[in-house]
């Protein structure tokens, strides 16, 4: 059996918009010992293929992240394969909070080192030491605490269009750099209750760890991150403390969890939260851009690549020969560091 996609994006695009079904996205991750990834990622990947299965999952020897979108007739069968493996038994799936059905189109298992990159090489560090669990009542509860510094520790671009009351941005595009930030900036408050969050827990349960290793005391993090508070507090009947839209990394790019627009455009200043990639491939930013905008620039971030993207493909190409994109992201957040941690 081939164990890795051979059909063109096209295809798999015009295939997922001619489904006649309903899909469910969910996301899971578990920290667990995985001796051998690279048989992990191949049994894994022959089982989801068959139950028609997309989605983005990263295996590593210290666990498994997975973002994916399930046939909603497969979803029993779906978990019933997960749970078939002994550490994901029980595993707690975060169905996706505003879900269209088309976030992911096609299935991509891959083998990295870690499944969230986070420069820690000491030896020592141990993420069976992490912070406490908070389910979506006892964070509302701890978070009314006035001397509770609640810390965000997903990245400026998800943080821009939606995040917690009183949430401590670290303003930062990747988690690595947010780690030591984020000690850096508590430096002082080491004895005071520190609740950290991300999107489905995956990065704030390793950030609590991180914080316990770096001598901090009581520290939190939310249980299954922003979708599963939401999903619980919306069950529950609690007031939702989160306050916009939540960033996915899927097609979607964000999930609506409340009706306030707390960010802007970034080209008109206008009030919006869409967030879209530049459409000349050779830049491909992403940026918050309102309707009008879109409409103005076809949905280029610039005039400059609005005029690339009416060229010949031939001349297109060529200018993105040899261009290094890197993390291509607006960020316009890294003066703010330390004005609303100097409030408490």
């Amino acid at each position: 059996m081939v164990l890795h996609n051979r059909v063109s994006a096209d295809l798999l695009k015009k295939q997922l918009a001619a489904e006649s079904f309903r899909r469910v996205t969910t996301s899971f991750y578990q920290y667990a010992k995985i001796e051998d990834p690279n048989l992990f990622r191949d049994q894994l990947y022959a089982q989801l293929f068959a139950l028609g299965v997309f989605g983005r999952i990263y295996v590593a020897h210290e666990g498994i992240n997975a973002q994916v979108s399930i046939p909603e007739h497969n979803f029993e069968a779906f978990r019933s394969c997960l749970y078939a493996i002994s550490f994901l038994n029980g595993i707690r799936l975060n169905i996706a909070v505003d879900d269209d059905g088309k976030s992911f189109w096609v299935l991509k298992i891959k083998v990295r080192d870690k499944i969230v990159a986070d420069g820690i090489e000491d030896p020592t560090f141990d993420m069976d030491n992490k912070g406490k669990y908070l389910d979506a009542r006892a964070f509302n509860e701890l978070t009314e605490d006035p001397d509770t510094i609640v810390v965000d520790m997903r990245n400026h671009y998800e943080y821009e269009v939606g995040h917690f009351e009183q949430a401590i941005e670290v303003p930062s595009d990747t988690f690595r750099e947010q780690l030591p930030m984020a000690v850096d900036m508590l430096q002082d408050k080491k004895d005071k209750n520190i609740v950290m969050y991300c999107t489905g827990g995956i990065r704030c349960e390793k950030a609590s760890a991180y914080m316990l290793h770096n001598g901090f005391k009581n520290v939190f993090h939310l249980e299954g991150g922003i979708i599963e508070y939401t999903n619980k507090a919306k069950e529950q009947g609690l007031p939702l403390k989160f306050k916009g839209k939540n960033f996915v990394f899927d097609d979607r790019l964000g999930e609506r969890i409340t009706e306030d627009v707390i960010s802007q455009c970034h080209q008109c200043g206008k009030p919006s939260d869409t967030h879209t990639n530049c459409k000349n491939d050779g830049c491909h930013l992403l940026f918050i851009q309102c309707d009008e905008c879109a409409a103005k620039y076809e949905g280029c971030c610039s005039t400059e690549c609005q005029s690339v993207l009416h060229l010949p493909e031939e001349e297109r190409a060529e200018l993105r020969k040899g261009i290094d994109k890197g993390q291509m992201i607006f960020n316009k957040s890294k003066q703010r560091i330390r004005r609303r941690l100097n409030e408490k």
